[in-house]
C-alpha cells in the first residue's frame, strides 16, 4: 500500500528492505541477468522496444552518467535481479531522464514507487553535483530539479504509478508506420547543389553538429555531446547502410540526415520487420527544400532492398517543423502513442 511518505527521502530503502530485497549499483558481471530481468518484463508488457545485453554494456561505459552512481539493481535473497532503475542527465541540462522496470512476479508490492523514490532522490543529487552546492533550491537562480519519464500509452498500470507519484503529462509522441510491400514509393528529387550519400564514419562529427543545429528549436531537445552521439552511431542496432546524409556540394556542409536502425528480433514479437528512422533532421537554413522528403523516400528504398516490411519512426505530436503532416503526406500512419511525464522535485531540506 502507498502512503503519504512513499516518496520521502530515503523511504525507498525502507520499502525495499521491508520486502527482504537488497540493492546496489549495476556492474559488468550483472549484464546477462539484468538483461534477463528486462526480457521477462517485456514478455508480459510487450513494449515496442526494450534494452538487450548489448545496450546495457554500452550504458555501463558511460563517463557522463557513471553506473556506480546512476543505476540501481534490486536483488532478492538469491541475488536474482527483480527490479532496476537508472537515470541520465546532461551536465547543463534542465532535466534528468528516468528508466526502469519491475519483474512481473514482484509487481504491486510498492517496488515501482521505491524506484521512483530513488530516481527522484538521485535527480536532486545530480542537480546539486552539476550546478554546485545549493543549486537545487528554487531561489538559487538555477533550474528546479526535474525528472522526466517516458511511457507508452498502453502501459496504464505504470501511468497510474506516475500519477500517484505526482508526475504530469507534458508531451505526446506518435509511433508511425509506413507499409512498404505493395504500395508505390514516393519519388523525390533533391535540388541542384545537394547530394545524397550513404552515412559513413568520417561524416559522424559533421552529422552530430547538424543534428544539434536541426533540433535547437525542438521541445525538450538538448545538444548531443561526443559521448551521447557515440552511443547513437555505435548503437548495436545502428544500420549506416540504411542511413543517408544530404551534403551541400558547394560548402560540404551537412544539410540533413536520416539515421536508421533495425532490430532483427522485433519481427518475432511484432509479426513484421521494420526499418526505424531513429533520427531525421534538416538544418533550419535548408528547410523547405524537400530534403526531409528525399531522405525518407531514400530510406524506404533502402528498407525495401533490405527485405523489410515497414518504415517506422517516432514524432513529437507538436513538432514545430510540421513533421507530423509531412509524414502523413508520405503515407505514414500513427500506430502507437507514448507520453512524457515530468515532476519538479522539492529542494533538499
Amino acid at each position: 500500500m502507498l502512503n503519504d511518505d512513499a516518496l520521502a527521502p530515503g523511504s525507498w530503502r525502507k520499502s525495499l528492505a521491508g520486502l527482504g530485497l537488497d540493492w546496489r549499483a549495476a556492474a559488468e558481471p550483472d549484464v546477462e541477468e539484468w538483461a534477463a530481468l528486462i526480457a521477462r518484463t517485456a514478455e508480459v508488457e510487450k513494449p515496442v522496444w526494450f534494452e538487450r545485453a548489448a545496450d546495457l554494456e554500452q550504458i555501463l561505459q558511460s563517463k557522463k552518467n557513471p553506473p556506480a552512481a546512476n543505476t540501481l539493481l534490486v536483488l532478492d535473497s538469491q541475488s536474482v535481479p527483480r527490479a532496476y532503475a537508472r537515470m541520465t542527465k546532461n551536465k547543463e541540462g534542465d532535466k534528468a531522464y528516468g528508466f526502469g522496470c519491475v519483474d512481473p512476479a514482484w509487481q504491486r508490492q510498492g517496488i515501482g514507487m521505491a524506484l521512483i523514490g530513488w530516481l527522484s532522490e538521485r535527480t536532486v543529487q545530480r542537480f546539486g553535483e552539476d550546478n554546485g552546492p545549493g543549486s537545487d533550491r528554487p531561489d538559487a537562480g538555477r533550474p528546479v530539479p526535474r525528472l522526466r519519464i517516458h511511457m507508452e500509452q498502453q502501459h496504464e498500470h505504470q501511468q497510474q504509478l506516475l500519477r500517484k507519484g505526482g508526475f504530469r503529462v507534458v508531451r505526446f509522441f506518435n509511433e508511425m508506420h509506413r507499409q512498404l510491400d505493395g504500395l508505390p514509393l514516393p519519388e523525390v528529387r533533391l535540388a541542384d547543389g545537394l547530394d545524397l550519400v550513404t552515412m559513413r564514419p568520417e561524416l559522424s562529427e559533421d552529422v552530430r553538429l547538424a543534428h544539434n543545429a536541426s533540433f535547437r528549436d525542438h521541445w525538450g531537445s538538448e545538444p548531443r555531446d561526443e559521448e551521447s552521439w557515440g552511443f547513437t552511431v555505435n548503437d548495436p542496432q545502428a544500420r549506416p547502410d540504411l542511413s543517408a546524409v544530404v551534403l551541400d556540394r558547394s560548402s560540404g556542409l551537412v544539410a540533413g540526415y536520416q539515421l536508421a536502425t533495425h532490430d532483427p528480433d522485433s519481427a518475432l514479437s511484432r509479426g513484421y520487420s521494420e526499418g526505424y528512422t531513429d533520427l531525421l533532421g534538416v538544418r533550419p537554413e535548408y528547410r523547405g527544400r524537400g530534403i526531409a522528403q528525399a531522405l525518407l523516400a531514400d530510406a524506404m528504398r533502402r528498407f525495401v532492398a533490405a527485405g523489410l516490411d515497414r518504415a517506422s519512426l517516432d514524432v513529437d505530436s507538436e513538432n514545430p517543423t510540421g513533421a507530423l503532416a509531412l509524414y502523413e503526406k508520405m503515407g505514414y500512419a500513427a500506430v502507437n502513442r507514448s507520453l512524457a511525464w515530468d515532476k519538479e522535485l522539492p529542494p533538499r531540506s
